[in-house]
């Protein structure tokens, strides 16, 4: 049996679940991870004592985001329903979601990431959406990113396919704290701001303050799903596109 892609643990005497994502240095969020990941949040989603999950990684990197090769026609509908299926569980978990970036933040990567609550990012992190530079859309992306730093910094990210730096990402929103050891400061944080307060009361809080844009994200979720497999898998370009990056070779557009 291969090894875990996913390190998880309980902190603080129990009141911080943490997960790491174990397979440095790309750390690719493919179907295993997916599932790791899943199992996790599920098993400690009804833990009476928790007050928080704070979600990192081995090696420089974040993460390089998902498989392309689960991406191609024959599996792109099961690897991006589970990737929903993700996204859908950490905007429903009922507790704060710290993230710790480092380095590259990317792809599904940073659809990961950008479910969480809120993200202490490293002064080398590198955020970006390189999908489109693939011919096809990153779907949960398209709508968190609005959510977290505007319709127009999103639409750089997600129509350029280029990465913006930590200082950049601090200003536009998409990170909250720029740190030179973020998973430090995100333990502060959560000592200083979370772990003195009931873990009953804060679930009420987050129910509260997410009710509203976990609907928005979760109901545009579909409708993107839907665009993503049944038109944009469709077109000659998307699987042009992803099959040019697997073959090492320059893609040759036909525009549909």
């Amino acid at each position: 049996m291969s090894e875990s892609p996913l390190k998880v643990w309980l902190d603080r005497d129990g009141t911080l679940l943490r997960l790491r994502l174990a397979r440095p240095k790309a750390n690719i969020v493919d179907a295993v991870m997916i599932a790791a990941l899943n199992d996790a949040l599920a098993e400690y989603r009804e833990v009476k004592e928790l007050r928080a999950v704070l979600l990192d990684h081995e090696g420089p990197h974040f993460s390089f985001g998902a498989s392309v090769e689960e991406h191609l026609p024959g599996s792109c509908a099961a690897m991006l329903k589970a990737l929903h299926s993700l996204v859908r569980n950490m905007l429903t978990f009922p507790l704060p979601m710290l993230v710790s970036i480092k380095g590259q933040c990317l792809g599904g990567g940073l659809e990961v990431a950008a479910a969480g609550s809120m993200l202490f990012a490293a002064p080398d992190a590198k955020l970006g959406q390189p999908e489109i530079k693939l011919a096809v859309f990153a779907p949960a992306a398209s709508c968190l990113l609005p959510e977290r730093m505007g319709q127009a910094h999103a639409e750089d990210l997600l129509f350029s396919g280029r990465s913006m730096g930590a200082e950049e990402a601090l200003a536009t929103g998409l990170v909250d704290r720029v740190s030179e050891d973020p998973e430090t400061a995100a333990l502060a944080y959560f000592d200083q701001q979370l772990a003195p307060h009931s873990a009953s009361s804060l679930r009420f809080a987050v129910l509260a303050a997410r009710d509203e844009y976990r609907q928005r994200v979760l109901a545009k979720l579909e409708r993107v799903e839907v665009l993503y497999l049944k038109e944009l898998m469709a077109s000659q370009d998307a699987v042009e596109g992803l099959t040019a990056f697997l073959e090492k070779r320059p893609a040759i557009w036909t525009h549909r």
